[in-house]
């Protein structure tokens, strides 16, 4: 059991793949940046398949823990640095480990020419240890400073190409925007502290598991600490009102929008509530606004999605859309389903990123479909393998998408949590996911090309880009087969290897809801025909629109423009913000803050000082002017002052 008892090896090879790109990489030719970087996300994948091994072979019920020090003690707070391993973790660590890897490699072809190389690996790296820290930890600080570390990296990411403004800019809306969030993630940490005297997640979910199920009306402390901890998990996982840093987060380069910004970062909000379960499952009202805000999210991003031109931008508001279905799932307490989507989703929007890249890379760095059309037969290996992501993440049957998107929605409508109206958001959602993503299709790989044959070489990627894709589209296929529904004739061995880390919350459920009953499997099999066929509404509806009639696309923006530029602007949310937070906080900034307290109180009062001394001193330096006559007079009049003082006295 060897990587079980040195779980701190899987953290260790990513930092010291950062360490070594960071210290010699600048002085160092590209193969060997990318043998110490991607060796170091390699052999962490390895670790995690020895551990995996190790893990089926052992089979704990409990978490396995591993603590290695005491980091911080203050009175009867105490914090290790203690990792620990379960089944929830097991899945995590598979997708952070292997998605990485595949982007590594892919990034390798794809950043070849691009300036600071070894910055963007040693920053891919930390990334990599940081995100794994967040997975592993066993406590709640010590998965904030994963949570913290991931942020700075993606700023880092983000801004990658620093010196183009609205790079910079992005990075930095990132950043301040995802610490709203977290700061009722600090608040919900100091509140589980002072309610549990303890920050570890065994003794927190011990004793949340003696407290009595709060009201829905009845808000208690535990509903108050879950929806704290959910505020993080709204910034970090980009869902309303704080999603508009992640499409602004699609300066950064096209592997960092697949790793960070699709399949690892933007889960670990998922991931947090999911494994705060424990104390979700006894805070109905919280559980309800996970579940409101994800099924919103889930179908106001999928609207946005619509009227985006970017091929980067239509992933990323599907991103904010597919991340809401995790959220519905985990908010209707199917946190299995929601951790499945994460799977499924990491494998095929990471593929449909990295496919973009590679139609961006075939078109010399055009990202505008409106310039694109015909590329199928140019770039024939990527356009396979992003139409296999499209079909996935649009929910076509046997697909990996279908499964875990199916199950989400079938919980949402008939399982012990259900609630009708949120599947309707679900659903819709479902069909636009349809309409927008073969829109995508059609207008970048079909119809007749609208570039510049003569000036743009469409070519396909070297095979260091098309192996990743493969891979990765091999499992966009195969990966839900894990979880075959029972009307299927199949055995959702994804539900059972995740039933011992949700046990508590399936109980609890069973015993909050004693008159539901397990709907049959007919009724399951009706809404998987209706998921399937609102997907193919959406998709007949795209054919029409740009295959049968290419000129309808204008006609529909002129004749509803109202709707279109409102989808087009986003809805004016940017525009919102900048009016009613952006401005004034930047406002109060310059004329109250600077001007008044830096300049005129702060300023103000060190100048006048300095002025004052300044003033004294002039005044007092003329007595030292060296005339003897001078200090003679001043002598007999301290002398005259002093006779004066004591007679005064006496008297």
């Amino acid at each position: 059991m060897f990587i079980l008892n040195h779980l701190w090896i899987i953290l260790a090879l990513p930092l010291a793949g950062f360490a070594i790109s960071l210290l010699a990489g600048r002085h160092w030719p590209h193969k060997y940046v990318n043998f110490s970087s991607v060796t170091a996300v390699v052999l962490a994948f390895l670790a995690f398949c020895e551990l995996a091994r190790e893990f089926v072979h052992l089979a704990p019920q409990q978490p396995w823990i591993q603590s290695y020090f005491t980091w911080m003690t203050a009175g009867n707070f105490r914090v290790d640095f203690a990792l620990q391993v379960d089944q929830l973790t097991m899945v995590m660590l598979g997708v952070v480990t292997l998605v990485g890897m595949l982007i590594h490699i892919y990034s390798t072809g794809y950043m070849a020419h691009e300036e600071g190389y070894y910055r963007f690996f040693a920053e891919m790296n930390l990334f990599m240890f940081f995100m794994l820290t967040l997975v592993m930890a066993a406590n709640l600080v010590l998965m904030f400073v994963g949570w913290e570390g991931v942020g700075l990296c993606s700023y880092l990411l983000i801004s990658f190409f620093f010196q183009k403004k609205s790079a910079a800019d992005a990075g930095k809306k990132a950043f301040i925007t995802t610490r709203i969030g977290d700061f009722g993630f600090t608040l919900g940490i100091l509140l589980a502290f002072w309610t549990f005297h303890a920050v570890d997640f065994k003794t927190i979910f011990a004793q949340a598991a003696n407290m009595p199920v709060e009201g829905m009306h009845s808000w208690g402390v535990l509903t108050s600490i879950c929806l704290l901890l959910f505020a993080g998990a709204v910034g970090k996982s980009a869902q309303l009102p704080l999603y508009v840093w992640l499409p602004d987060a699609m300066e950064g380069p096209t592997p960092v929008s697949a790793l960070i910004h699709a399949a690892t970062m933007v889960t670990a909000g998922v991931y947090m509530v999911s494994r705060m379960h424990v104390l979700f499952s006894r805070a109905p009202a919280a559980m309800l606004a996970v579940a409101i805000v994800g099924a919103i999210t889930a179908f106001y991003s999928a609207t946005i999605g619509l009227a985006q031109t970017d091929i980067k931008k239509v992933l990323a508001y599907s991103t904010v859309s597919q991340l809401g279905y995790m959220f519905l799932g985990c908010g209707v307490g199917a946190y299995a389903a929601g951790i499945f989507h994460l799977m499924t989703h990491a494998f095929f929007k990471g593929l449909l990123f990295l496919a973009a890249g590679s139609v961006i890379h075939a078109m010399g760095g055009e990202q505008d479909m409106r310039n694109m059309g015909g590329l199928w037969k140019k770039i024939p290996w990527t356009y396979a393998t992003m139409l296999i992501a499209t079909l996935a993440i649009s929910g076509a049957p046997l697909f990996a998408g279908f499964f875990s998107k199916d199950e989400i929605l079938f919980e949402a409508y008939a399982g012990p949590n259900a609630n009708h109206v949120l599947y309707g958001f679900g659903i819709a959602g479902a069909l636009l996911t349809a309409c927008y993503m073969f829109r995508l299709i059609f207008l970048t790989f079909h119809g007749k090309p609208r570039y510049d044959e003569h000036h743009v070489h469409a070519h396909e990627s070297p095979k260091t880009m098309l192996v990743p894709l493969v891979i990765l589209a091999i499992l966009s296929i195969f990966g839900g087969w894990v979880a075959l529904p029972p009307y299927w004739g199949g055995v959702n061995y994804f539900d059972s290897f995740l039933g011992p880390a949700f046990q508590t919350s399936s109980e609890l459920a069973a015993k909050l809801n004693p008159s539901w009953v397990e709907p049959a499997h007919s009724l399951e099999l009706q809404m998987t025909g209706i998921a399937v066929a609102v997907a193919l509404i959406g998709f007949l509806i795209a054919w029409y629109v740009y295959i049968l009639k290419p000129e309808l696309p204008k006609k529909i923006a002129q004749g509803f423009r109202p709707i279109h530029q409102l989808l087009l602007q986003k809805y004016y949310v940017d525009e919102l913000y900048e009016a009613v937070i952006v401005g004034p906080c930047v406002w109060l900034s310059r004329n109250v803050l600077w001007k008044i307290i830096d300049v005129g109180l702060i300023d103000g009062t060190v100048n006048g000082l300095a002025f004052l001394s300044r003033g004294v001193g002039g005044g007092l330096r003329h007595i030292q002017g060296g005339n003897t006559r001078s200090y003679a007079a001043w002598v007999v009049a301290g002398a005259v002052a002093v006779t004066i003082f004591f007679v005064w006295m006496v008297r």
